[in-house]
């Protein structure tokens, strides 16, 4: 078992070990099991939250291996590069993996659990959500500053952005970090990466009229592209939905 811990927890480490080796058996305050399972624990004075990810396919567990970082290990260096550069993220606290003979294995990303108010995907199912287009503007504004910082997150979804509200603003905060580009963005892929976060045009029309002032361009430039880029996204997903479903029948 292979571990990497910040240097904030380093005097934690043997109950990290520990909190690894009993994740499996524990039942408690299970956030998420599909593809990957996310629990949380207490370490001492705070609550941690240890993400599990599943034992990838044969030709990942070689480039994993070999070739590419995994993903505990690019969510753990990511988060903490995403705070080097002020942007929000639960602290990150540390990575394990741990190898199956010469080939990769499993992996766990441990961080702080952040307690928030709500993520973006509430105001895509509740139009009157209090100030809700103020939220959808100050967010859109938050994935300027991404952009300007050269941060490409390539899992700009609907639930890995969590919102905190404070008294006359929000903040927000990055999750699921292990899939992210760093470097200078053009107009094309910047606009592109909000196309994941809502089917809904008046969302869109939102973010596009506030991005074409953080940009200085036109709300019909933006919109345009931005709209184009939704439609598309939501294509292909509904066509991969269609795909998995008519399997799942040949299958029975």
């Amino acid at each position: 078992m292979k571990s990497v811990i910040h240097s904030k927890y380093l005097a934690k480490k043997n109950s990290l070990v520990k909190l690894i080796k009993c994740f499996d058996t524990s039942e408690e305050h299970i956030l998420k099991e599909n593809r990957n399972t996310l629990k949380l624990f207490e370490l001492d004075d705070i609550t941690v939250n240890i993400k599990s990810f599943k034992i990838p396919n044969l030709v990942n567990r070689i480039v994993y291996q070999y070739f590419r970082k995994g993903k505990a290990q690019r969510s753990f260096e990511y988060a903490k590069k995403l705070i080097d550069l002020g942007i929000g993220t639960p602290q990150p606290i540390a990575y394990f993996k741990q190898d199956k003979g010469l080939l990769f294995g499993r992996s766990f990303y441990i961080s702080e659990q952040l307690n928030y108010d709500l993520t973006y995907r509430e105001l895509i199912h509740d139009f009157n959500y209090p100030d809700y287009e103020n939220i959808i503007r100050s967010f859109t504004q938050f994935t300027y500053q991404l952009h300007e910082k050269g941060i490409q997150f390539l899992d700009h979804s609907p639930g890995n952005t969590l919102i905190i509200k404070r008294e006359n603003d929000y903040d927000f905060y990055l999750v699921d970090l292990n899939r992210m580009n760093f470097g200078t963005l053009d107009f094309e892929t910047r606009i592109k990466n909000f196309a994941r976060l809502t089917p809904h045009r008046s969302m869109v029309e939102i973010m596009s009229d506030e991005y074409a002032k953080c940009v200085d361009s036109s709300f019909e430039k933006v919109f345009e592209l931005m709209w184009k880029e939704t439609q598309n996204f939501q294509y292909k997903f509904h066509r991969k939905k269609r795909i998995k479903k008519k399997l799942k029948f040949w299958k029975k």
